[in-house]
């Protein structure tokens, strides 16, 4: 692992050895490109192909469910045992070119399942979830320690099969409301038994997974995770918690820790009621990676706002973290990678998305289905249209999935 230099086109090299040839990572975003048997489709070869030849560094895949009875969204990638690997391979092996690395990130939504995919979610308590969104969700069932133990053994058989079709790592995904992250929230995990109460029980399933994938991939495969640094509710994941799990990841091994923040509740990581001042130097998650970085030395990456060279170069020459996440910026300008590591100077601007009405903005949920329509383009070998308007977007995704399009979706 090297620290030594401060630019975006330096490469970094992990713990175990594996080069990125620079510090450019791409965040997950949802793509929405799975087949009915929940493969993925060429589509996605095209897509991660496309970003690889724009230079990224480091890709990390939208989220693979590893349970196909645990669906976020309609069209999910799964990978388990039913899984056709021949599709995963093509993925991995385009998405691979011109020396990029390719991660899968692999989740369980809990509870976080519309109600049109299941009647019954699981999550760590039977509680459901709130301000306005128990209308599209189901309230959970607790999970039983027999199901807990399934699921953890369901993330360790995954990460295996990632690295069988080709992946380059894998990433859990502990951030966003998603079953991980209800396990760390005292708000949405209150167990009496050793997977709740305290923030060592409740930090448990988290570290029992990484361990299981750990032994399932060995010591040279990277494994990282993508961890709140708080998940900005009253009752619920708090910073300091976070800066805890953080060191006890960090001490068990894990390889690279992606800060952000948010749930579907309080949906920070798209930008949610984030101060003007943080908008203003565009990480939004840059002054809690400034603490962390005191308390570990695993490299991290901090995704959030980030726009502009200039300010990626800084913190990075600041020692703030290792790696740059964007996400919604690649879905517009694929090759961005290339040109922010060409000209110090780049940057780009996204403009704000609205059809001018705000209830159909609201439904609508843009700030994903606006871009998740970007990604079907360059899916399908077009290039992205910047000036797609918003009123096509909501008539394209009302078309395809009707007004179940418009539940509450993931970020």
């Amino acid at each position: 692992m090297t620290r030594e230099s401060t630019e975006l086109k330096t490469p970094f090299v992990l713990g175990n050895g594996q080069i990125v040839k620079n510090r450019l990572f791409k965040s997950a975003m949802s793509e929405q490109l799975g087949n009915k048997e929940h493969n993925p489709t060429i589509g996605l070869a095209n897509l991660y192909g496309t970003w690889a030849k724009g230079g990224i560094g480091l890709s990390v895949s939208g989220n693979i469910m590893i349970d196909r009875t645990a669906l976020g969204e309609p069209k999910n990638v799964v990978l388990d045992e039913l899984s056709d690997l021949s599709a995963f391979k093509a993925w991995a092996e385009a998405a691979t070119i011109n020396e990029s690395q390719f991660w899968a990130q692999l989740n369980h939504p809990g509870k976080q399942i519309p109600n049109f995919l299941t009647k019954e979610p699981v999550a760590p308590s039977a509680i459901s979830l709130e301000g306005g969104l128990e209308k599209g969700f189901n309230t959970p069932r607790a999970l039983t320690e027999e199901e807990i133990e399934g699921i953890i053994a369901k993330f360790a058989l995954s990460a295996g099969l990632a690295k069988e079709s080709g992946f380059t790592g894998v990433q859990i995904h502990g951030a966003h409301g998603y079953l991980v992250s209800q396990f760390l929230s005292p708000r949405h995990n209150q167990r009496k038994d050793q997977w709740g109460g305290s923030l060592e029980n409740r930090m448990r399933f988290v570290l029992r997974i990484y361990e299981a994938i750990r032994e399932t991939v060995g010591a040279d495969f990277p494994v990282g995770i993508k961890l709140n640094s708080a998940d900005f509710m009253k009752g619920g994941f708090t910073e300091e918690d976070s800066m805890q799990v953080v060191q006890t990841l960090s001490k068990a091994g894990i390889d690279l820790i992606e800060v952000s923040g948010g749930t579907y509740e309080s949906p920070s990581m798209v930008g949610h009621k984030v101060k003007a001042s943080t908008l203003k130097r565009e990480a939004y998650f840059l002054d809690y990676a400034e603490k962390v970085r005191k308390l570990i030395d695993t490299p991290l990456v901090v995704t959030g706002g980030f726009r502009s060279a200039a300010v990626m170069n800084d913190a990075l020459a600041r020692n703030v973290m290792d790696m740059v996440g964007i996400a919604r910026p690649l879905a517009v300008e694929p090759n961005l990678p290339n040109k922010l590591l060409a000209d110090k100077d780049a940057k780009i601007e996204l403009r704000t998305l609205s059809t001018g009405v705000r209830a159909v903005d609201k439904m609508a949920m843009l700030d994903i289905t606006w871009y998740e329509h970007q990604l079907e383009r360059m899916a399908n070998r077009k290039a992205p249209k910047e000036n797609l308007s918003e009123w096509v977007s909501f008539a394209k995704t009302l078309t395809s999935a009707g007004m179940y399009s418009f539940r509450k979706r993931r970020a």
